[in-house]
């Protein structure tokens, strides 16, 4: 698979047919990008390449996708550990136009987003200080990438917070997977608002809402906490994929920890 045009940290993407979008992201701590770049998997090739609005989020974004339309929620505004914003969008991918919508109640960093029973819901993420967990959930009835009420509408917040977490939309049951709690946050007083490292969790909890949205309901946990997850999954014979991610940093080092595992969810043991 030819490599993508740019490098990218803290982007999002998703696949529609033989297209896969891949939006925004960091390039260096100090570069951001603000366009979307898609790949062709019929001819293998990158084949197109457009902006994304001057003032979307460029990273940590929320995303979730109708098979047309790609909706694109909230997120960070900038390089380093800069501040998130509300904003929200909508591109529809037939005609490359983007489309703004009601702003989220608040700024969110990468909460977990998707579509469910014709509502856009985005739950979690990072709050405003980029570390606090956030564990609101929010939800507003969309169609055809018009959205069909003017405010968001507050549904039963998620168990336990955090960005980077998969969120899976299956018939009547919305899936709320792994994730971390904290995150790098701008160091006091810096003009550029450097990153700073802070004290993360990450975990491996999962959680599934029904239809009749009255209570989250614990599952089995991942068998590793995993995070940076929210692009990494993948439904397939009514089972969950989740394919990679990060987990807990090395205790002597701190460094990142990668995961080289692929695990599967059997729905049917539900």
């Amino acid at each position: 698979m030819p490599s993508a045009p740019v490098p990218r940290l803290d982007g999002s993407a998703i696949q529609i047919n033989n297209l896969f979008y891949v939006l925004s992201g960091y390039g260096t701590l100090d570069h951001v990008h603000s366009h979307v770049d898609v790949f062709n998997f019929t001819d293998n090739t990158w084949c197109a390449k457009f902006d994304t609005p001057k003032d979307m989020a460029n990273s940590h974004l929320g995303v979730a996708s109708d098979g047309r339309y790609i909706y694109v929620v909230s997120g960070q505004y900038g390089p380093q550990c800069r501040a998130p914003t509300s904003r929200t969008y909508v591109l529809d991918t037939q005609t490359r136009e983007w489309q703004s919508l009601p702003p989220l109640p608040a700024p969110r960093y990468a909460p977990a987003t998707q579509l469910w029973k014709g509502r856009l819901h985005v739950m979690g993420g990072s709050k405003e200080n980029r570390h606090t967990p956030g564990l609101e959930h929010w939800s507003i009835a969309v169609k055809d990438g018009k959205a069909l009420e003017k405010e968001w509408r507050t549904e039963i917040p998620v168990p336990r917070g955090g960005p980077h977490r998969a969120s899976v939309a299956i018939k009547d049951r919305l899936f709320v997977i792994g994730g971390q709690e904290g995150d790098f946050m701008a160091k006091p007083g810096s003009p550029i608002f450097k990153c700073s490292r802070r004290h993360e969790v990450v975990y491996g909890d999962v959680y599934m809402l029904d239809a009749e949205m009255k209570k989250w309901e614990v599952l089995p946990p991942l068998p590793k906490p995993n995070s940076h997850i929210e692009c990494s999954w993948v439904v397939v014979n009514n089972s969950i994929i989740i394919t990679g991610g990060t987990t807990e940093k090395h205790p002597e080092t701190k460094r990142m920890i990668l995961v080289g595992e692929v695990f599967q969810f059997h729905l049917d043991s539900l």
